[in-house]
């Protein structure tokens, strides 16, 4: 099938037009016209092959949410003119214990991602930096009419979302909790918005003083400036839980200081140099650092829903296809409120 978007040709040039082929449609398999995709900071990792492993040409994009204009004979849950949305994972081996337990992005055989993957017939996968993308439809997402015209807002949720609900879902960020979010960012200012929606007392770590009120406005009870030795030494062995988001080189030691007795850091942003630990900064009370990816497809659904039931969406700056150097420099230098989206109807 036919397509047309963006892609990486080496670690260095910008991306340009391209046109490619995706797979023809099968049976199972639902097809979408994209209408927005979302960039995330592991597009610019991996098309700058800051990870390794980066396979040219690439088109970046797994935050796709669009209209789905063809499905198979075997596809029961979508027809043409649905909202659809598709993430970071497009097939996985569906036969191991992960999988049949839900948690395909802990797929033993190791998940497809959307772009920058080899499929287990050796076809490479292109994201969703283009006109169409064709999928699985278990893969595929179902999106609510409730999210009504923020449409382009629901788009980040597809990875910044969930890898910020799955986290505080499962180390139980709720009512009676005190809960970290260290980073505002793409991820950082979600994670803020669950924990907050989920009841926790929240608390927004952050290095720059001109964040406190938009953290205040996303639902921080309170803001701490993390360079500040003082502030940070006030919640010292006070946390329940403590969500990482930042994919830049930092001190973890700072934060694991801050748990109280069997609490969790839990780590959601990569960053592509190791980070230093210090065997006291666990030992002293017997706390955990950990790390989460992503959701299964059954949990990102399920946070799909609950975001279309509690009205919340990402905080986004809707930019043109053409003018994606602009929005990779910007989110390298933190300046965007929080997650640029794609309008793909700027692709022609």
């Amino acid at each position: 099938m036919k397509a047309h978007g963006y892609a990486a040709f080496d670690t260095k040039s910008a991306l340009r037009p391209w046109s490619f082929e995706r797979r023809e449609p099968g049976a199972r398999d639902v097809v979408v016209e994209i209408a927005y995709c979302g960039v995330c900071h592991s597009d610019i990792h991996q098309v700058r092959d800051e990870w390794g492993g980066s396979i040219y040409p690439m088109v970046p994009g797994h935050e796709i949410v669009g209209r789905v204009t063809a499905v198979g004979g075997e596809v029961t849950r979508f027809k043409a003119g649905d909202l659809a949305g598709i993430g970071v994972m497009v097939n996985s081996c569906r036969t191991c214990a992960n999988c049949k337990a839900d948690l395909e992005n802990y797929c033993m055989k190791g998940f497809v991602g959307t772009y920058n993957a080899k499929d287990y017939d050796g076809a490479i996968t292109y994201g969703g930096y283009a006109n169409n993308i064709v999928c699985d439809m278990r893969y595929v997402h179902t999106i609510s009419p409730k999210f009504g015209d923020k449409l382009a807002g629901v788009a980040p949720l597809l990875c910044a979302g969930i890898t910020t609900y799955s986290p505080m879902r499962h180390w139980g960020a709720g009512p009676g909790k005190k809960v970290g979010v260290v980073g505002l960012g793409g991820l950082g200012h979600m994670g803020l918005k669950f924990a907050h929606s989920f009841g926790a007392h929240t608390i927004q770590f952050t290095t720059s003083e001109s964040k406190i009120a938009d953290a205040k406005r996303l639902g921080a009870d309170e803001v701490v400036i993390s360079k500040d030795a003082n502030a940070m030494a006030k919640h010292a062995a006070s946390f329940d839980f403590i969500l990482d988001t930042v994919s830049a080189p930092h001190d973890l030691n700072a934060y694991l200081r801050l748990l109280k007795l069997d609490a969790t850091l839990a780590l959601v942003g990569l960053s592509e140099r190791p980070l230093p630990v210090e065997p006291f900064a666990l030992t002293g009370y017997r706390v955990a650092l950990a790390g989460s990816n992503i959701g299964g497809m059954k949990e990102t659904q399920e946070m799909l829903d609950y975001c279309a039931d509690h009205g919340i969406v990402s905080d986004i700056e809707l930019t043109s296809i053409d003018r994606l150097g602009e929005a990779y420099e910007r989110v390298l230098k933190s300046d965007v409120k929080y997650r640029f989206v794609i309008d793909m109807a700027t692709l022609g």
